[in-house]
């Protein structure tokens, strides 16, 4: 594991926080400032719940049943069973990275002191993921409001030493097991602290954040290989011009136009065109790269710019306000999420789509110039890259499903009184789905575009462009020839982009791109 470590204080995270304690095993501390908080907000609950009047939380049941006022030897029973009773998750279980930003971002709200759960639970949460163990934590079970509840109810469960969870050896064990075996005394829960675990937008936050990290390797990954298409078509890089885009002000879009324009710097095959087989323009979907990368990109800011403030946010019901008072709300709603994680699903379909184009362009004879048909050795003997258009294809048409927006679709719980939810957790789970399917649609377009650079014999092609034919020839991805077994090839090509290798070959060159 990685021995940097998170200090978690009452003003939220950032983005690195939750990359490094999700991805990379970060260790993470509380401030002084947090426990002191924590101490702070709790004295206010323990007052309130030494009063007669019923308080939403602290002395009442949930939701459609908060009218009852539940007395004070039946509230550690009480939450003990609000957690025990959400934890009804179904199906596969969701990935660490996940449940690891989830349990990360629920202990970030609770160190504000908002909350009012005691510096000891606070402390567990932080204990349980500096061990390893992460909840058993299922995909169904969050409407994304109210929180998600169901997820969190089984990482609270954890704490509790119920339930089942995952040791750090990847081993799956009862929670109790698990936590005595690192010296981790369950939680006892008392008066408001089982509401206060499971009521936020947490997972749905932190799939989020490693989408916007993932896509912005994407993204830029995408730049590189419609800049590596458009010389491979022998197109016309004039149009990547820094002036044109600047009379339409997009930030994203001069951002890509700069990036290809950086790729192709150099370069003997665009424009070689206009010697022999003059063409006025190229097809959209490589004149237009630019503005259809720059239009996801401007995307991801805004989402990037909602994080940031979910991040900064303290999301619980009831909170305790600096003036002491308790007041119910309805900051759980994940609507603000779930907006952006759908819109990206949006800007990634068409990404992935524009894509697919390009590779097919340069596949059929008609429109490659002069490139043989599916980019085959031996055209009719040879199929090509035939099929692995066919399979970036169907994932372009999977990604298009994946596009419609699941937070257009509320429907009802718990008796009517949660009558409008997020679906935020669905958004986020089919965009985790989405950009894993944007990464094949890139690779795919990689290899196709890189092996038509190659064909282009006696032509040179930008020092960008060889640096990448070089490096993902040397990742294990072939280059022209007969026929062969092409899945591993798309699959070195694929890990080659998500591992970050395609941006650094061409950076290795450029410098640094957008």
């Amino acid at each position: 594991m990685d021995m940097h470590t998170v200090v978690v204080g009452t003003s939220g995270v950032t983005a690195s926080d939750v990359l490094a304690v999700a991805r990379a095993g970060a260790r993470i501390e509380l401030s002084e400032e947090a426990v002191a908080a924590l101490a702070a907000a709790r004295s206010v609950v323990d007052a309130l719940a030494a009063k007669p009047d019923p308080v939403y939380g602290v002395s009442t049941g949930f939701g459609a049943l908060a009218t009852r006022h539940i007395s004070p030897e039946l509230r550690g029973r009480l939450q003990r069973n609000i957690v025990r009773s959400h934890a009804a998750g179904m199906g596969p279980r969701v990935e660490r990275e996940v449940v690891r930003a989830l349990m990360f971002l629920r202990l970030k709200t609770v160190c504000s002191g908002r909350t009012g759960v005691r510096p000891e639970v606070a402390q567990t949460m932080a204990d349980v993921l500096n061990a390893g163990i992460t909840p058993v934590v299922h995909e169904y079970g969050s409407l994304g409001c109210s929180g998600d509840l169901a997820p969190l109810s089984h990482c609270a469960l954890t704490l509790m030493g119920e339930g089942d969870a995952e040791g750090p050896d990847g081993t799956v064990r009862p929670a109790g097991e698990l936590l005595a075996a690192h010296g981790i005394a369950p939680v006892e829960l008392r008066e408001k602290e089982g509401l206060a675990l499971l009521n936020g937008t947490d997972g749905m936050l932190g799939m989020l954040v490693m989408a916007l990290a993932d896509l912005d390797t994407l993204y830029k990954s995408a730049d590189i290989t419609a800049a590596l298409t458009m010389e491979a078509l022998l197109g016309t890089d004039r149009v990547l011009a820094p002036e044109l885009h600047a009379i339409r002000p997009h930030p994203g879009q001069a951002a890509s136009a700069a990036n290809m324009a950086a790729v192709l710097k150099g370069s003997g095959l665009t424009g070689h065109h206009q010697d022999d087989a003059p063409r006025v323009q190229d097809a959209y979907s490589v004149r237009c790269a630019p503005q259809v990368a720059g239009a996801g990109r401007d995307t991801m800011a805004h989402a990037g710019l909602v994080a940031e403030r979910e991040l900064a946010a303290a999301v619980d019901n009831p909170v305790v306000l600096p003036d002491g008072r308790v007041e119910s709300n309805g900051n759980f709603h994940g609507a603000p999420v779930a907006y952006v994680l759908d819109f990206l699903a949006v800007a990634v379909a068409d990404l992935g789509s524009i894509a697919e184009r390009r590779t097919d362009r340069l596949l059929d004879k008609n429109r490659s110039h002069g490139l043989p048909p599916f980019l085959a050795d031996d055209a009719g003997v040879d199929s090509g890259l035939m099929i692995a258009q066919y399979t970036q294809a169907a994932l372009v048409g999977e990604l298009k499903r994946l596009a419609v927006p699941a937070s257009a679709d509320s429907i009802p719980s718990s008796a009517m009184q949660e009558d409008h939810v997020s679906m935020g957790w669905s958004a986020a789970r089919k965009l985790r789905t989405a950009v894993d399917n944007l990464a094949r649609v890139i690779a795919v377009e990689l290899y196709a575009a890189t092996r038509a650079i190659q064909l282009r014999e006696g032509l040179t092609p930008a020092p960008a462009s060889q640096a990448v034919v070089e490096a993902v020839r040397a990742a294990g991805v072939e280059g022209p020839g007969p026929d062969r077994h092409l899945a591993p090839d798309l699959a070195a090509a694929d890990a080659f982009v998500r591992a970050g290798h395609l941006v650094a070959a061409a950076e290795s060159v450029t410098g640094p791109l957008r």
